[in-house]
């Protein structure tokens, strides 16, 4: 196979696993957020999204940051989201790993955040 036809099928994956995941969590409120994390190469960025008004509550990325994307430096990033999160009011979220596979880098981000008191 080609390493253009597995990327594609390595995305077309994904996007079936975000489909379902999204199916099965509840939709973010001003109250309980839905946090979504992306996950590139270099760098992990998340945000908290009220669904109900369609805004952004808070945001981290990891570039701003100058981590770049590792277990490691997933648990920083989990920390300083906990703490914005904790500025805007939020104790409490819904976590949409945006298809991603729940290990390495993303468990380790929701390990943080639950870790710095935020419920999951």
């Amino acid at each position: 196979m080609s390493r253009a036809k597995d990327i594609a099928k390595k995305n077309s994956l994904r996007a079936i696993r975000k489909k379902r995941v999204r199916g099965n969590i509840a939709k973010g409120t001003a109250q309980t957020p839905r946090v979504t994390v992306f996950k590139s190469n270099k760098y992990l960025s998340a945000q908290a999204i009220d669904d109900v008004a369609g805004v952004t509550l808070a945001a981290v990325n990891s570039k701003a940051l100058e981590l770049s994307v590792n277990r490691e430096n997933a648990v920083k990033v989990g920390a300083a989201f906990a703490e914005s999160l904790k500025a805007a009011g939020i104790e409490t979220v819904v976590f949409d790993r945006n298809g991603y596979l729940y290990h390495g880098v993303v468990a380790a981000f929701a390990d943080a955040l639950r870790d710095n008191g935020i419920k999951l």
